[in-house]
């Protein structure tokens, strides 16, 4: 089964970082940590690539193709345990863009 938390569009470039931890500061699933007076890259896993460290980093440190997982199926499986699926009822031919 597709986990889109274990295969996600996040690339961190610490070359690039300068160590402002806005990315810890916005990222509600703590996928960057501040250590030893660096960001690092705690948990990839956790994103859910909702974008926000990307638009919030100052530098180029960040990439991360926000939308491409569908949301409102990791957040439900998230909060159930359950697979990632959103229950829209949409078919294979008719996914809007970032659907399951």
């Amino acid at each position: 089964m597709f986990n889109s938390y274990k295969v996600n569009t996040l690339k961190f470039d610490p070359e690039e970082c300068t160590g402002c931890g806005m990315c810890t500061k916005v990222c509600p699933h703590a996928v960057f940590a501040y250590q030893d007076k660096k960001v690092v890259l705690a948990n990839k896993e956790a994103c859910m690539e909702c974008g926000a460290c990307f638009l919030n980093c100052p530098t180029t440190a960040i990439e991360v193709e926000s939308g491409v997982g569908c949301a409102a199926a990791m957040i439900k499986a998230a909060l159930t345990g359950g697979p990632e699926t959103c229950d829209c009822g949409c078919d294979e031919t008719d996914k809007p863009p970032g659907c399951c």
